[in-house]
């Protein structure tokens, strides 16, 4: 089969199914991005495209989100027509992210060609981001704005053959009429990799020894440290977790940019903010951000970790949160929507209030002081995990399955 994938951030959501696909070595593979530091995958061709212009700096936000979008979806169909033109391409499908309007125009190029369109998230003005935290100011333009962020996704509804989302409060997002078009699956968990692992070592240079499982371990990750995963609670937490428990490490991973939200307005930061904040009242000897790390020091990290943290407003889960569960880590959780789609308070984790950092403070002191008690969450947050989320035996199928049903018979993906 000849499959495109199109995904500005290569590979995306599609990690898993394109490594797997590759590995079959019967199908030709395209994948079309803007990364220009895309990986190499074995068995994928990679063709970079260039959205075809940018909205003007002082656009705003209620035609910035269209331009954008319909210059990345013309930039990348102009490069779909290139492959076709050059290396005589010509996909039985067409899978990609509509977010970012890089779908919007392929049915302008491949008429009978069918598309699989992943739909992340659908702005509203309540359940979400949005009007969430108390701190944030939200302009009395953000119903407008939700409104324009939204012409993408609506839009595409009506260009792709398949819609996919890929847990139910995600797809609850979107209006009812959407529903009937989308199938919902997680991109998948590799669970046979990802694995407790009680003899694991984490070597950092920036700590000054190992760390072992059964250390007196609390971890924090997130792709940036922000108001959206909820740093600032977990750093408010934190002079009384360290307090009371006068032997814990503290190891914090994540960027000091902003993935989702709007910015700090302190020059450093929120993490500059949050020091400023409650920072004399840390132990720093026993606190570490260890900014970015490479994703096999991630797996020790979590693996090591006696309690992980995973903060978030209702917003679309981390891959860290399932990541960490596969893993048997004690997850201490935001008890917000999302979340409660992937773990039950004290069956596969603990819920807390995002909005009370004293609430975390003692059900994390509790989790470090007593780790006999809460050693069953990590044995079934694996287990449901491996039910609902594995990747070869529950979300591969799935995939495959509706990539199956737009193609031709002679064309389908066979599953061994």
């Amino acid at each position: 089969m000849n499959i495109l994938f199109v995904h500005q951030n290569m590979p995306g959501q599609y990690r898993e199914l394109v490594g797997w696909l590759a590995a079959q070595g019967e199908h030709r593979i395209f994948f079309l991005t803007q990364k220009k530091d895309a990986p190499t995958l074995t068995g994928v061709q990679t063709r970079i495209y260039k959205a075809h212009r940018k909205p003007l700096k002082d656009a705003y936000g209620l035609s910035k989100v269209w331009e954008e979008a319909a210059g990345a979806g013309f930039g990348a169909a102009m490069a779909a027509r290139k492959i076709e033109a050059e290396d005589g391409f010509i996909p039985d499908i067409v899978i990609g992210h509509v977010g970012w309007g890089e779908l919007t125009f392929f049915k302008q190029v491949w008429p009978h060609v069918p598309i699989i369109g992943f739909f992340e998230y659908y702005y509203n003005m309540t359940g979400g981001l949005v009007g969430f935290d108390p701190e944030e100011n939200v302009s009395e333009h953000a119903p407008f704005l939700m409104a324009a962020r939204n012409a993408v996704p609506l839009a595409n509804i009506e260009f792709v053959d398949q819609g996919h989302v890929p847990t139910l409060w995600q797809r609850d997002r979107f209006p009812d009429s959407f529903h009937d078009r989308m199938y919902i699956c997680h991109d998948g968990i590799r669970t046979d990799r990802l694995v407790p692992n009680p003899d694991v070592e984490l070597h950092l240079g920036r700590l000054d020894h190992p760390i072992r499982q059964g250390d007196e371990v609390l971890t924090y990750v997130a792709r940036n440290l922000e108001r959206a995963r909820g740093f600032h609670v977990f750093m408010r937490a934190l002079p009384r977790i360290m307090r009371e428990r006068p032997n814990a490490r503290v190891l914090i991973v994540g960027g000091n940019d902003v993935s989702y939200g709007g910015k700090s307005s302190d020059p450093q930061g929120l993490r500059g903010e949050m020091e400023r904040e409650v920072g004399d009242d840390l132990d720093w000897d026993r606190l570490h951000f260890l900014g970015r790390i490479p994703y096999p020091d991630y797996q020790k990290l979590v693996q090591v970790s006696r309690c992980h943290v995973y903060l978030t407003m209702p917003f679309v889960l981390s891959w860290s949160l399932l990541e960490s569960m596969s893993m048997g880590a004690t997850v201490v959780a935001a008890d917000v929507a999302p979340v409660r789609e992937a773990i039950t308070h004290g069956e596969t984790g603990m819920l807390v209030d995002f909005h009370d950092p004293q609430a975390l403070a003692a059900q994390v002191v509790d989790v470090l002081g007593q780790p006999d008690k809460y050693a069953h969450l990590g044995g079934a947050a694996r287990a449901h995990v491996i039910k609902e989320y594995d990747f070869l035996t529950k979300c591969l199928p799935e995939h495959v399955a509706q990539i199956n049903a737009l193609v031709s018979a002679d064309k389908r993906i066979k599953m061994g």
